[in-house]
């Protein structure tokens, strides 16, 4: 009789904590890293903006943070590589980016052209 007891209860402790996994949130999924291209401008500090050159989409984009030194870069055309930053989020940083249309944290820039069009 011991032994049913313990299957039972073991049946029953399953039943129970099924139902409060499932009521768990999945995690958030990963920011997918994306490509844009436009010319690179000097904000106001240490910030920069990149006016995009694309018929579709955000017309300024504003830096986060960059892995890369975009300085030298200013007045040239580039790719910037990276994950998107919530404008809620982006606004709040201290110091705030430059206003824009999109807000990215880059991984990686790529000069496309000395000049922008």
């Amino acid at each position: 009789m011991k032994q049913f007891g313990r299957v039972v209860a073991a049946r029953l402790s399953t039943m129970v904590a099924v139902p409060a996994i499932a009521q768990e949130k999945p995690p958030a999924p990963a920011a997918k890293e994306h490509t844009m291209t436009g010319c690179l401008a000097k904000g106001a500090g240490d910030s920069f903006v990149v006016n995009s050159t694309a018929e579709k989409g955000p017309k300024t984009i504003g830096i986060v943070a960059s892995k890369d030194n975009l300085a030298p870069h200013v007045g040239h055309k580039i790719d910037i590589t990276g994950v998107n930053v919530p404008a809620a989020e982006a606004e709040a940083m201290k110091p705030a980016p430059p206003k824009a249309d999109h807000y990215m944290r880059l991984s990686a820039v790529k000069m496309v052209a000395a000049a922008c069009p």
